[in-house]
C-alpha cells in the first residue's frame, strides 16, 4: 500500500513548519544565548581584520612610513583577533552542534512516542518503511538544518550586517554601489526555494518508498526465497530506486544553476562595478578612492559573497529539512490514534466476564466485517469462535483488545463498558496468544518477563513449568539467558508458542485470549500444551479462535460467524444435532460424508 501523496508546501506552510522547528529551541534558550554571544565576537574580528590591513595600507605602506612601535601593535592586534577567532568559532560550532542534537533526540522522542499511542488503523494503511523514514531520515534531515543552517544563517547575517557597516564607514558610494546587488540575490534565493520545495517534497517522497520497499522485502524474505520472487523485488526496487534517481537528479540540476554559478555571476558583476568606480574616481581632480580603501572594499567582497554562497548552499539544506518536518509533524499530527479509554475511572476486572451487545464493526468505515454480534462468556467459561476465513473471528478479538474502535453496541466486562477501564487496567488482566508469536529481541528471561522487575525468578521458572516450556529451556547452553535474536528466528515456531504462553501465564490474566494458539505447533508438542491449556483456561474466562474443531469440543458455548455475523451457537454436540454450518465444517475436517454416522 503505498503512502498517501504530500501537497507541494507554499511558503506560508514552509514559515508554518520552521516556526514550530524553532519552538523545539524553548528549553536551551541560555546555550543559544551564549553561542549567539560567540557568533558576534567571531563576526566582529571578521570584519575588523580588513581594516586593520587598510590602516597599514594607507598610513604605513603608502607614505612607505614604518614606525617599529606602531606596526608591532597593528600587527600584534590582527594576531590576536585571528587566533581569537579560531577559538570562538570552535566552541561556537561545538555549542550549536550541542544544541541541535539535543534538539533532534527530543524530536526523535516524541516521533518514536507518537507511534507507540497510533491506532492500528493507521498501520493498516501506512507501510513500516514509511514509519522507519520519518523516525530516521526524516529527523536526520532536520538535525542537519539546525547545524548547518540556522546557525550559518544567523552568522551570515551577523556577517553580511557587519560588513555592510564597515563599507558605509570606509566609503559611502562605494557601498551604495554594492547595495544594487542584494535584489538580484534575493530573486535567486526566491527561485530556487519555488522550484526547489517541489523536488525536494518528491525526492522526500521517492525515498520513503525505498524505505517501505526494503522493508517489506526484508519483512517477508522466507516467502521471497520459496517462490522465487527475487528478480521481481529487484526489478521493483530498481524502478523505485530509478524515480529516487531522477528525482535527485532534478535537484542537482537546480542546485547547478542556481547556487554557486548564478552567485558567482553576481560577485563578478560586483566586483567589476567596484574596479570600475575606482578607476573612473582615479582621474578625478579632487581625489579617487584609496588603495587600503580599494583592498578593504575587495575583502569585503569576497567576505560578503562567501556567505552568500554558504546560504544557497545551505538552502538546499533546509529546503529538505522543511521538507522533512513537515512530514514528521504529518505523523506528530496524525488523528488515527488507539481508541481513547476513561483514565479516570478506578474499575477493576475481578471476574472476567465478557458481554458483546448488538456490536457492529467496519475498518474503512463503508464494509461492516461484524454485524450486530451479541453473546455472553461467563467467569471461567470459554467461548471458541469459529467460521471460515473473512467471517469475523479476528476482529471481535481486536475489539476486545482495543486496537480499534467499534461504530454500534456495547462491550462489557463485568458489567462495565470496556471504554471506562484504564488501558493498563486492561492490558494487565488480558493475556493475548497469537498464531504467530512475536519475540522481542534479548533473552528468553526477558521475552517472558517482558521487564516487570516485580515477577521473580521462581514465578518465571513456575510460569515455565506450567506450559512445559522449561523442558526444552534447560536444554539450552544459558537456559533461561538464551539469547533471542528478531522475532526469535532461531527458536522452533512450537518453542516460540511455548515462550509465548509462559509470558501470557507469568502475567496472571483474568482473560485469557487465544488466537489459534496451537495451529504452528507440531502434534507431540500440541498434546503437551493442550494439557498446558486446559491448566490455563481454569478459572479464566477464555475466548478462543479455533480453526481445528478438534481443540475446542470442550468450550462451554460455540459460536459459529458467517460474513459477520454469528449464525450458530451452543456446544459442540449441540451445534452437530443441528445440521448446519458447523456440522459441515466438522465433516470437512474429519474426511466425512453427509451420510456417514457421526459417532
Amino acid at each position: 500500500m503505498s503512502e498517501e501523496k504530500q501537497t507541494v508546501l507554499s511558503g506560508k506552510d514552509q514559515w508554518l513548519v520552521l516556526t514550530r522547528l524553532l519552538t523545539y529551541t524553548a528549553p536551551f534558550k541560555k546555550q543559544i544565548g551564549f553561542a549567539f554571544f560567540l557568533l558576534i565576537l567571531m563576526t566582529i574580528g571578521d570584519v575588523v581584520g580588513p581594516i586593520l590591513i587598510k590602516v597599514f595600507i594607507d598610513d604605513f605602506l603608502t607614505l612607505r612610513s614604518f614606525p617599529y612601535e606602531p606596526l608591532m601593535g597593528l600587527a600584534a592586534a590582527y594576531i590576536v583577533i585571528q587566533v581569537g577567532n579560531v577559538f570562538i568559532t570552535y566552541f561556537q560550532l561545538m555549542k550549536f552542534q550541542e544544541i541541535a542534537l539535543k534538539i533532534i533526540q527530543q524530536l526523535r522522542v516524541d516521533v518514536f512516542s507518537r507511534v507507540q499511542s497510533l491506532g492500528m488503523r493507521y498501520f493498516d494503511k501506512t507501510p513500516a518503511g514509511s514509519i522507519v523514514s520519518r523516525v530516521t531520515n526524516d529527523t536526520e534531515a532536520i538535525k542537519e538544518m539546525f547545524v548547518s543552517v540556522l546557525a550559518g544563517f544567523i552568522q551570515s547575517a551577523f556577517l553580511l550586517v557587519g560588513i555592510f557597516s564597515a563599507m558605509f564607514i570606509l566609503n559611502v558610494r562605494l557601498a551604495l554601489i554594492c547595495l544594487l546587488i542584494l535584489p538580484i540575490i534575493f530573486f535567486i534565493m526566491k527561485a530556487y526555494r519555488t522550484y526547489s520545495a517541489v523536488f525536494y517534497q518528491d525526492l522526500r517522497e521517492r525515498l520513503s518508498e525505498l524505505n517501505a520497499k526494503l522493508a517489506e522485502s526484508l519483512s517477508g524474505m522466507g516467502m521471497v526465497q520459496a517462490f522465487r520472487q527475487e528478480q521481481r523485488m529487484q526489478s521493483e526496487f530498481g524502478e523505485t530506486n530509478e524515480k529516487h534517481y531522477n528525482a535527485g537528479m532534478r535537484n542537482i540540476k537546480i542546485d547547478g544553476l542556481l547556487l554557486r554559478p548564478a552567485i558567482d555571476m553576481v560577485y563578478i558583476l560586483a566586483l567589476m562595478m567596484v574596479l570600475s568606480f575606482f578607476g573612473i574616481t582615479s582621474f578625478d581632480a579632487a581625489g579617487g578612492v584609496e588603495i587600503g580603501v580599494l583592498y578593504a572594499f575587495i575583502n569585503y567582497l569576497d567576505r560578503f559573497f562567501e556567505p552568500i554562497n554558504q546560504v544557497m548552499q545551505r538552502l538546499s539544506i533546509f529546503q529538505q529539512a522543511i521538507v522533512a518536518a513537515s512530514r514528521v509533524f504529518k505523523l506528530l499530527d496524525e488523528k488515527e490514534l488507539a481508541p481513547s479509554q476513561s483514565e479516570s475511572c478506578s474499575h477493576t476486572i475481578e471476574k472476567g466476564e465478557i458481554e458483546f451487545r448488538n456490536v457492529t464493526f467496519s475498518y474503512d468505515g463503508k464494509q461492516n466485517v461484524l454485524k450486530n454480534i451479541s453473546f455472553r462468556a461467563r467467569p471461567g467459561e470459554t467461548v471458541a469462535l469459529v467460521g471460515h476465513t473473512g467471517s469475523g473471528k479476528s476482529s471481535i478479538i481486536n475489539l476486545l483488545m482495543r486496537f480499534y474502535e467499534f461504530e454500534q453496541g456495547e462491550i462489557l466486562i463485568d458489567g462495565k463498558s470496556i471504554k471506562y477501564y484504564q488501558k493498563n487496567v486492561l492490558r494487565e488482566k488480558m493475556g493475548l496468544v497469537l498464531q504467530d508469536p512475536f519475540l522481542f529481541y534479548g533473552t528468553i528471561s526477558s521475552n517472558i518477563r517482558l521487564y516487570d522487575d516485580k515477577l521473580t525468578d521462581q514465578e518465571l521458572r513456575e510460569a515455565a513449568e506450567f506450559v512445559q516450556a522449561h523442558t526444552f529451556i534447560e536444554k539450552l547452553p544459558d537456559q533461561y539467558e538464551q539469547r533471542v535474536v528478531e522475532r526469535g528466528s532461531t527458536f522452533s515456531s512450537g518453542q516460540r508458542q511455548l515462550i509465548a504462553f509462559a509470558r501470557t501465564i507469568a502475567a496472571n490474566p483474568k482473560i485469557l485470549i487465544l488466537d489459534e494458539a496451537t495451529a504452528n505447533i507440531d502434534t507431540e508438542t500440541e498434546e503437551a500444551i493442550q494439557v498446558a491449556l486446559e491448566r490455563m483456561r481454569k478459572g479464566r474466562t477464555t475466548i478462543a479462535i479455533a480453526h481445528r474443531l478438534s481443540t475446542i469440543q470442550d468450550a462451554e458455548q460455540i459460536l459459529v460467524l458467517h460474513h459477520g455475523e454469528v449464525v450458530e451457537s451452543g456446544t459442540h454436540q449441540e451445534l452437530l444435532a443441528k445440521r448446519g454450518l458447523y456440522h459441515k465444517m466438522y465433516l470437512l475436517q474429519n474426511g466425512l460424508s453427509h451420510d456417514q454416522e457421526l459417532v
